[in-house]
């Protein structure tokens, strides 16, 4: 598969680099950006972080906000940006909300009419893109963590409780915790998958954890502040449903924070750190 280099920049001793290749999953043109830690240079397998966005966002939210750049080149890692869903594919109403379709894919594979076609997230960031990364990129299969925020909180726990062979580590920040219980999560979810509510237990963490094999302690900070705390978020569901499955949860609530990258800059080097000492184990 082509890789196209869109542009790249020096950062912190490596180098941060925006690509653009033709998927298959997605069966259109997707982006994604990829910062390499001077390590690279050395010629060995580094570990990778996956940072999955949320809502409204491309790669470049995180990889300009989130301050990602210096803490990876302190540990050694590669960190990979991915896109939030397919971009141009036309679809009807694709482009009418900010919470579905364009930027909102959710990290689900669609499996209602037109959305099935495109929206196959779940199989874009758990399989051919860390393949595609792995193919052409220094880092090693055998040390991925995912991380992300709010929407894509939702999808770093999804992605790690569904695939932990793929992924080893896994954190969040204000992750959407029970999709299927959140007006963000019942819109998507519907509209990607139908009306049966069965079928949405397989991308909601708080159903998944009851099966997973995922045994990593999970971190995971929420701001105090937050406006979507309440009514979106639900951690409390989430601490709920991994303590009853016996997965380890390191929740931590911050007074005064709100949603925002303020706040994941914030908090960004114990993310870091809580990857690193798992994946260099």
């Amino acid at each position: 598969m082509s890789l196209e280099k869109i542009k790249s920049a020096a950062c912190f001793g490596g180098e941060h680099q925006v690509w653009r290749h033709e998927s298959a999953a997605t069966r259109c043109g997707m982006e994604f950006a990829v910062f390499l830690p001077p390590q690279a240079k050395e010629g060995k397998k580094l570990p990778a972080l996956f940072w999955l966005s949320g809502l409204t966002c491309t790669w470049a939210n995180a990889a300009e906000k989130g301050g990602f750049q210096r803490l990876a080149a302190e540990h050694g890692m590669a960190v990979v940006f991915p896109d939030t869903s397919p971009r141009g594919v036309n679809l009807p109403g694709e482009d009418d909300a900010y919470d579905f379709g364009s930027g909102a894919g959710f990290y689900v594979n669609a499996t209602r009419a037109p959305w099935d076609k495109h929206y196959r997230m779940l199989d874009y960031v758990c399989d051919e893109l860390p393949e595609l990364v792995f193919a052409n990129f220094p880092v090693d299969p055998k040390r991925v963590g995912v991380f992300g925020h709010s929407m894509g909180g939702h999808g770093a726990l999804i992605c790690a409780l569904k695939r932990p062979e793929r992924f080893r580590s896994c954190s969040a920040f204000a992750p959407i915790c029970a999709p299927s219980q959140c007006p963000w999560g019942v819109k998507a979810l519907g509209g990607y998958l139908g009306a049966d509510r069965e079928t949405w237990k397989e991308y909601d963490a708080c159903e998944l954890a009851a099966e997973s094999k995922f045994r990593g302690e999970i971190l995971a900070d929420q701001g105090g502040a937050d406006e979507f705390l309440r009514g979106q978020l639900r951690p409390e569901l989430l601490r709920a449903a991994l303590d009853a499955a016996g997965i380890p949860l390191r929740y931590r609530e911050h007074p005064g924070y709100d949603h925002s990258y303020w706040f994941i800059a914030s908090f960004a080097a114990e993310h870091f750190a809580h990857h690193a000492g798992i994946l260099s184990a």
